[in-house]
C-alpha cells in the first residue's frame, strides 16, 4: 500500500511540473518580442498627457495602434491615453500614432502613456517622488515592459509649462541633458531618438522654448519641434483639440527625419 501511495504522490509531482513547465513555456511565447510593433514612449506633463476636449464622434481607433493601459496591458489606442488626473484629454499623441503609420504601413504603434500633468523637470529623475507616484521610475518600468513585446523606436516629450519662469528656466537645460542622459542609459538604447516640443506661445511668458532650441546642437539623435501658430483651449497653458493634433503631426514628421538619419538600427 506504502508503494501505491508513493507511486500516486510521483505521479503528481511529474505532472505538476509538466503543467508548470508548459505554463511558463506558454507565457514566454506569448511575450516573445515583436519587430512590427513600434513603441513610443510620451512623457512630460499636462499637454502630452492631453488637455484637448475629447471628440465624442470618435469610438474606435486604427486597430493598428494600441497603448499601454493602467495595467500594463496592451488594449486598442483611443483619447484620453492618459490617466495621470480625471481631466485627461486629448493629447498628441493619437495623432502622432497614425501618421506614424501612413509613413510606415506595414507596422503597429505601440503607445506608452507616462506623462503627469503639472510635473515640473526636477521629479522627472530615478526615484523623486509626485505626487503619489514617481514619474521617471515608472516610465522606466512600462517601457521595459512594454519592449517585451516591441521594439521602443523613441521618446515624446513635451513639458516646460511648470518652470517656465527666470529661475527654472535657468537650469532646465542642464536638467534636461541629464534626462536623456538617464533614459538612454536605463533603457539600454543610447542613440534612441528623443524629440522635445515647444511649449505653447500664447503662454503669459516665455523663458523654455528658447532653451529647448539649443538642445539638437547639444545632444545627438535630438530634435526640437515647433508650436508656432497653435492655439489654447482658452486658459492660456494647454492645447486645443485641433492644435493637440498638429503638434502630433510634427512630432511624427521630427522623428521621421530623425530615423531615416540614423544608419544604424535602433
Amino acid at each position: 500500500m506504502k508503494r501505491y501511495s508513493d507511486s500516486l504522490i510521483l505521479v503528481v509531482l511529474c505532472f505538476g511540473l509538466f503543467f508548470f513547465s508548459f505554463k511558463v513555456q506558454s507565457q514566454t511565447s506569448s511575450t516573445k518580442q515583436d519587430s512590427s510593433l513600434d513603441l513610443y514612449l510620451l512623457i512630460g506633463q499636462s499637454n502630452m498627457a492631453g488637455r484637448g476636449p475629447l471628440d465624442t464622434t470618435i469610438s474606435s481607433s486604427d486597430p493598428r495602434i494600441l497603448m499601454l493601459d493602467s495595467n500594463n496591458q496592451w488594449v486598442p489606442a483611443i483619447d484620453p491615453l492618459h490617466f495621470d488626473k480625471p481631466m485627461a484629454g486629448v493629447g498628441p499623441g493619437l495623432n502622432f500614432a497614425k501618421a506614424m503609420l501612413e509613413k510606415y504601413p506595414d507596422q503597429r504603434i505601440g503607445l506608452i502613456p507616462c506623462a503627469w500633468g503639472g510635473s515640473p523637470i526636477r521629479v522627472w529623475a530615478p526615484g523623486t517622488k509626485y505626487l503619489d507616484h514617481f514619474p521617471y521610475d515608472e516610465a522606466i518600468f512600462r517601457a521595459k515592459t512594454a519592449t517585451k513585446t516591441g521594439v521602443l523606436k523613441g521618446i515624446l516629450w513635451h513639458q516646460g509649462e511648470s518652470d517656465n519662469d527666470p529661475e527654472k528656466a535657468a537650469s532646465y537645460f542642464e536638467n534636461l541633458k541629464t534626462l536623456i542622459t538617464n533614459l538612454r542609459r536605463d533603457l539600454n538604447a543610447p542613440n534612441l531618438p528623443f524629440i522635445a516640443g515647444e511649449i505653447g506661445y500664447f503662454n503669459r511668458e516665455d523663458h523654455i522654448n528658447s532653451v529647448l532650441k539649443q538642445l539638437p546642437d547639444s545632444l545627438p539623435f535630438t530634435a526640437v519641434v515647433s508650436a508656432e501658430g497653435l492655439t489654447d483651449k482658452g486658459d492660456r497653458l494647454h492645447f486645443d483639440t485641433p492644435s493637440a493634433h498638429k503638434l502630433g503631426l510634427r512630432y511624427a514628421k521630427a522623428i521621421q527625419q530623425l530615423r531615416s538619419a540614423i544608419t544604424s538600427d535602433f
